[in-house]
């Protein structure tokens, strides 16, 4: 008894994730225990929202219970704004739901960051975090220090996730729910929790009530989902992150020019193979449990312009600050120098909401100056033949996009900028083939990634229809093989963790 509490206990150094052995198990108990209660709506829904906290707790211990708090304040809310009619009533509800979601957000994610901003704006002689230490025991006898804030895991994405139930609520687009443990469900559905993607109250609630329908060639497009997923993740992302990625660019000054730009390149593999690897398990996890999730990547580099590419990088997000951001703002409905500035601001915040730094502003700045770009050059580019455009459009936007992976992953600025400069003043060409040798395999994966990622989607699909609709035999034959050769990479000794805080 003693062993199973210890292994259901939450465990800080033991990350609860989709790479996780005990997260199968747990999931394998989720679909044997939904095997027994599917026919039962109520008892499924109550038995996946108990699944969901635990998994939360596991994964992020005793801050499940912002979960819980975020959960209950925007389902009253959502009640009150179906009962009150008079504006003000309705408006100063959806105030409170976005300054206790944002507030919690704003608390956990970005009070480091906002102290140290405000030390060196003011310039104080003594630091952010010292003064807010004192402020805190003299005012309520507590030693607070905004060092020991801990960020909890994925709260970007279930205080998004309420905000917009809330704002839509209040917009009339959708009757609220009136079952607390149907919303509390849609809040923590654990396969989409942590990474995305973001999904609507009106996308995800409606299924709740639909009867559980899941047929055989959905069983195997779940599998394809979930294996080609952690095949990003662990094959992948994993191991060209510590074979190339981390060390170059912890170190830049180390390496040449052209080894840093391999790592970059590498990066930008890496972080699509990271995010969309996750996007693809979600879906599938929650396809199996008879949920459908929305599609959150859709090959962006491909992407003829920084428009299309945020039409096709992480949808979820984008959507939703178009939604619930820019169009609030007021869109384009405003005149052009309007509309430029509503950009700047949506990708400004867009590139905060990644992370509490200066690095992530300037990249939100970056692809906001990037959209902007956009909208003046369309009339000229308009002008060339398609073909040109086209191709000129994808080489630009592909190197625009890596470009600004530099700002995203490098540890300070005074490391990004020293990868800038060293690709132009320490390129060494003469070392290329010797660097090539050194890390062969980091390499062989790096052109491997963009080659399958560049393939018509005409040509994805039907690989993913033949593997579908193939004899068992040959589709179990292919998971075996995909789950021998990840295990082979996942080793403890060479494959990195990365642990998604959002």
């Amino acid at each position: 008894m003693d062993e199973i509490l210890e292994i259901a206990a939450y465990d800080p150094g033991e990350p609860f994730m989709f790479t996780s052995a005990l997260f199968w198990v747990f999931y394998g108990i989720v679909l044997l225990v939904h095997a027994l209660v599917y026919r039962q709506r109520v008892l499924r829904t109550g038995f996946l929202f108990l699944a969901s906290l635990f998994f939360y707790y596991k994964a992020g211990g005793y801050f499940f219970f912002l979960l819980v708090v975020s959960t209950l304040v925007d389902f009253f809310i959502g009640l009150g704004l179906e009962h009150f009619t008079k504006h003000w009533k309705r408006k100063l509800l959806l105030i409170v739901s976005l300054l206790v979601n944002l507030g919690m957000l704003g608390y956990f994610k970005y009070a480091w960051f906002i102290a140290d901003a405000w030390a060196q704006i003011t310039q104080q002689s003594i630091e952010m975090k010292d003064w807010l230490a004192v402020v805190s025991n003299a005012a309520f006898g507590t030693n607070f220090n905004v060092n020991d804030i801990v960020l909890p895991i994925g709260i970007s994405f279930f205080t998004f996730q309420t905000i917009s139930y809330s704002m839509d609520v209040y917009r009339r687009q959708l009757a609220p729910v009136h079952n607390i443990i149907d919303f509390g469900f849609y809040v923590s559905f654990f396969p989409q929790l942590v990474a995305g993607p973001i999904v609507r109250a009106r996308e995800f609630v409606p299924q709740l009530y639909r009867p559980f329908n899941l047929t055989e060639k959905q069983v195997w497009h779940a599998a394809f989902l979930i294996i080609s997923g952690l095949s990003k993740k662990l094959i992948f992302a994993d191991y060209i992150a510590l074979n190339l990625v981390d060390r170059v660019f912890e170190n830049p000054y180390l390496y040449s020019g052209f080894e840093i730009l391999s790592a970059i390149y590498g990066y930008t593999l890496q972080i699509y193979c990271d995010f969309s690897g996750y996007t693809d398990v979600a879906i599938g996890l929650a396809l199996l449990l008879g949920f459908r999730l929305p599609l959150n990547f859709n090959s962006p580099y491909k992407a003829l312009s920084v428009s299309g590419f945020w039409r096709r990088w992480h949808i979820s997000l984008s959507t939703w600050l178009r939604d619930y951001l820019y169009i609030p703002l007021g869109g384009n409905r405003k005149g052009k120098l309007r509309m430029y500035f509503n950009l700047m601001i949506t990708m400004t915040l867009g590139g905060l909401w990644h992370g509490a730094s200066w690095r992530f502003v300037l990249w939100g700045i970056w692809h906001g100056l990037g959209l902007v770009t956009d909208k003046l050059l369309k009339p000229v580019s308009s002008r060339f033949p398609r073909w040109i455009a086209s191709w000129t459009g994808f080489f630009i936007t592909f190197h625009f996009v890596v470009a600004g992976w530099i700002l995203f992953r490098a540890p300070d600025l005074q490391r990004a900028g020293t990868m800038v400069n060293r690709i132009f003043d320490a390129f060494q060409p003469d070392m290329m083939i010797q660097s090539i040798q050194a890390n062969m395999l980091s390499f062989i994966l790096i052109v491997t990634g963009f080659v399958f990622h560049w393939l018509p989607a005409s040509l994805k699909e039907n690989i993913r229809g033949r593997f579908i609709t193939a004899h068992w035999p040959v589709k179990v034959a292919l998971v075996v093989v995909a789950v021998l050769i990840m295990i082979q990479f996942r080793t403890a000794d060479v494959v990195p963790y990365i642990y998604f805080r959002f």
